[in-house]
């Protein structure tokens, strides 16, 4: 029986890995590993389906060290004690040992303890792999003893290195171009699964004497799944702006809506949560300040519980910025500033606002007149000039009568009729 895709596919050095170069470019600390010649224990943190095994796999390659893997799904002590039996036999013969625990995160504490004494000694380096934030979900001890790398999702472009690679071995038919963007989307930075769907759009390929894949017969072929999950595609967009609209137009109903058609079509939590943290960002703002830290709450409980109970608390944050008084002050003014500064001149700093920390520096009159808000009635040195010299105050921020900006906009009234009467 023939391999399966990934395994024929799978690179057989450090060069033939595709991504990752944040961490295996040239000069990146896993690449220096790599060719330090001293292996040691890390962490692979990232999502699945890219490159976690086969950089342990490679790391062993590269250092002629015994492979020994154990799944932290199936496996227990008792493997971790087999595991450690082996290892005590290559040192033996004088040879290394990796032990690879996938789903390091689904051990716990006492299995993960478990590896301390032989990581220590040096019996073997430890290499856990996980799709969960290794800070909350591996224990201290252990994680104080191995470098954590960070792996990012594919990005198409490196999806589709895949694609053509699975063509020159002609393990695939020819493909026309939109069903290939279509199957880099629904992959969605996860290699296994590109794979894994070429692999059975292969099969449905031959058996249906099929010479080219085209995109209405790829979704006829693999039908709901790609259908309802398009990544890449206007339906997608659109519905991300339907939520979003609906967000800033204070409809939970509809924002909840939403909220669940993007999920129930396949995207990933972690993207929603951070369309709500820009939501709460450029829509609330300082109309309401908790509807960001809110947000970031909703962000960190997902990443604590997973799918399905991490996604509560989305939806709750989902309804919490429909409901939130809106502003977009903050954000106007930054954009404002962005352009501002890109059509002006490098306006210098003024002499009062210049730091002077050399006795130069005073003597040239850095700093001279800064006058110490603190020092001044209320905190609020009234008339003190900030901007840089002949610059009128522009009123970036222009803050709405809306939630917590009533405040703010009252401040600011408050604090511009000072800086008139001190002229």
């Amino acid at each position: 029986m023939s391999q399966p895709l990934a395994e024929r596919l799978r690179p057989k050095q450090l060069s033939e890995v595709i991504g990752q170069q944040q961490v295996l470019g040239e000069g990146m600390p896993l690449r220096i590993a790599f060719e330090s010649g001293q292996p040691h224990s890390c962490i692979l943190w990232g999502p699945p389906g890219v490159g976690k095994t086969t950089i342990a796999r490679l790391m062993a390659d590269a250092f002629d060290a015994q492979f020994i893997t154990i799944s932290a799904v199936l496996g227990g002590v008792k493997d971790i004690r087999e595991a450690v039996e082996q290892a005590q036999v290559a040192l033996g013969q004088g040879r290394r040992t990796i032990v690879f625990v996938d789903e390091v995160h689904r051990f716990n504490k006492s299995q993960q303890d478990a590896f301390l004494p032989h990581v220590e000694s040096g019996l073997f380096t430890f290499i856990g792999a996980t799709t969960e934030n290794p800070s909350f979900e591996v224990n201290s001890a252990l994680l104080s003893r191995a470098a954590v790398y960070v792996l990012q999702p594919l990005s198409d472009q490196d999806l589709e290195k895949i694609v053509v690679s699975a063509q020159a071995i002609q393990a695939i038919p020819a493909m026309e171009k939109i069903a290939v963007d279509r199957l880099l989307a629904y992959a969605d930075g996860d290699a296994r699964r590109l794979l894994n769907t070429l692999e059975t759009l292969a099969v449905a390929a031959r058996q249906a004497g099929r010479e080219e894949v085209s995109d209405a017969w790829l979704l006829k072929v693999l039908g709901e799944r790609m259908r309802r999950y398009d990544k890449g595609g206007e339906q997608f967009y659109d519905t991300i702006s339907a939520l979003h609209k609906s967000v800033r137009g204070s409809d939970p109903d509809a924002s909840l809506y939403w909220f669940m058609r993007m999920l129930d079509g396949g995207a990933h939590p972690r993207y929603m949560a951070r369309r709500l943290i820009r939501m709460a960002s450029e829509d609330i703002g300082l109309a309401d300040p908790r509807a960001l830290r809110l947000a970031l709450d909703a962000a960190e409980v997902y990443e604590r519980l997973g799918t399905p109970e991490g996604e509560l608390a989305l939806a709750e944050c989902v309804v919490y910025l429909a409901m939130a008084p809106k502003s977009n002050a903050v954000y106007k003014a930054f954009n404002e500033v962005k352009a501002f500064i890109k059509k002006d001149g490098t306006r210098p700093v003024p002499m009062h606002l210049r730091n002077a920390p050399t006795k130069l520096m005073k003597e040239l009159d850095y700093g001279k007149g800064y006058r110490y808000a603190h020092d001044e009635a209320d905190g609020f040195a009234a008339g003190e000039q900030y901007l840089p010299d002949g610059m009128k105050s522009p009123g970036f921020y222009r803050p709405v009568e809306r939630g917590l900006e009533i405040k703010i906009a009252e401040k600011l009234r408050q604090l511009q009729q000072r800086n008139r009467q001190s002229g």
